[in-house]
């Protein structure tokens, strides 16, 4: 069946010709941890920085999309590699329209990322953890997701009953500790890195 497909390869703009529409590069800055450890609050911080900077910036959260493009998939593992899988297919067509794309999601193992990094390419994926321990993810508990698995009410949660796998040595472009730092700091810490990778592209 997937023969038959015949995708296009150049629609009448290119990726060279959206990049310089918007004098930026398109890149995907994907932001993972444990629920409560800060990614859409910086998510969306940094989105509006780039924005002030004159970056075209696209948001992918995953409680959003779970809420639409992904609502049809639970958290068994194999749903959760397709989370990860369509929504790195969309931040890649994204990027490749000169987007600087910001992706939050858990993305739980190292396969996980790997699986995006590959869809997206190397060059155009910014990997960025943001690392909290459990205990302070559940203190912080934003959402009331922690309580709600602590009575049992949330089964396969991420750190309790399903597994979170930080990133091997290297893996990770950033790794920000947002038990350590103020909300500020650490927005400061991420967009410096961002932005330098994103004016050397």
């Amino acid at each position: 069946m997937l023969e038959s497909l015949h995708p296009i390869q150049s629609g009448p703009l290119g990726r060279s010709d959206k990049e310089r529409r918007f004098r930026r590069s398109g890149k995907v800055i994907w932001l993972y941890g444990l629920s409560g450890a800060g990614k859409s609050t910086l998510g969306s911080a940094l989105a509006r920085r780039l924005a002030d900077e004159g970056y075209t910036t696209q948001i992918l959260d995953g409680d959003n999309l779970r809420l639409g493009l992904n609502r049809d998939l639970g958290f068994t593992d194999p749903d959760r590699t397709e989370n990860v899988r369509r929504v790195a297919e969309v931040a890649k067509l994204f990027a490749q329209a000169g987007m600087v794309t910001i992706c939050a999601l858990i993305t739980p193992l190292r396969a996980h990322r790997a699986v995006a990094r590959e869809i997206i390419s190397p060059a155009d994926f910014i990997e960025v953890y943001l690392a909290a321990p459990y205990a302070v993810c559940a203190r912080r508990d934003p959402k009331g997701l922690y309580a709600k698995a602590a009575s049992g009410q949330l089964p396969l949660f991420t750190g309790r009953d399903s597994g979170f796998e930080p990133p091997a040595t290297g893996d990770a472009a950033l790794v920000i500790p947002t038990d350590e730092y103020t909300p500020e700091e650490c927005l400061l810490r991420l967009y410096a890195y961002v932005a330098e990778r994103l004016a050397g592209s």
